[in-house]
């Protein structure tokens, strides 16, 4: 039975219309934001909740990005491999968008100011960090830069998620220290930390030793 079904996973995985519902469904949150703020949804200062709202969006579709490496070796699903380009896509497409909220709503798009802002407050440092880290990542996120920089290049340059999903972490620490509140900071922090260690310690295992082979009797 476990054979059948893991088959019937991967077709599933392979079907022409995952991605298209894959891409549907990662539009949602933004559909209902914007929906939400046409139609007076957002609560009493929409302004404040798009701008944590898109933060937090991107913090989830960082974590599924970083998911699926893991996911695809323990379940033995390889085709799972075929959707992160998507939703690290996704990531930057909310991480922009979160940027862009807080230039717009908070700052006026004044870039003299955001400029000022960046540099003297810390949290609004490290996040602005991260997005610029994710930059280059969703640029070569292409097969012809893959191409271009070479495997092992291009393999070194992704390396900044770690980087990126540490800035993030900080980002979010820092902005809800002033209310004392660290309860998701805590949960997004061991989501990360659990992918994150995963690969550490996928790098840092010793290699399985080849069994001996034993001399056959009477050589």
């Amino acid at each position: 039975m476990a054979a059948p079904a893991a088959r019937g996973r991967r077709a599933l995985l392979l079907h022409p219309a995952a991605k298209p519902v894959l891409f549907i469904a990662a539009l949602l949150p933004f559909a209902w934001l914007f929906y939400a703020a046409l139609t007076d949804q957002l609560g009493a200062n929409p302004q404040e909740y798009l701008i944590r709202s898109l933060g937090d969006w991107t913090l989830r579709f960082l974590c599924l990005t970083l998911a699926v490496t893991p996911l695809r070796t323990i379940a033995n699903q390889p085709a799972l491999l075929r959707f992160r380009r998507m939703l690290g896509l996704f990531t930057y497409f909310y991480a922009c968008l979160h940027l862009l909220g807080y230039a717009w709503f908070d700052m006026g798009l004044e870039f003299d100011e955001i400029a000022r802002d960046i540099a003297k407050r810390p949290f609004i440092l490290v996040g602005f960090a991260g997005w610029l880290l994710l930059t280059p990542l969703a640029a070569t996120s292409f097969n012809r830069a893959i191409r271009a920089l070479g495997a092992a290049r291009w393999q070194l340059l992704h390396r900044l998620v770690y980087a990126i999903a540490g800035l993030a972490i900080l980002h979010f620490f820092w902005m809800r220290a002033g209310k004392n509140n660290f309860t998701e900071v805590a949960v997004y922090a061991a989501i990360l930390g659990v992918l994150l260690g995963w690969r550490a310690w996928r790098r840092l295992r010793p290699a399985p030793r080849a069994a001996a082979v034993r001399p056959a009797a009477g050589r």
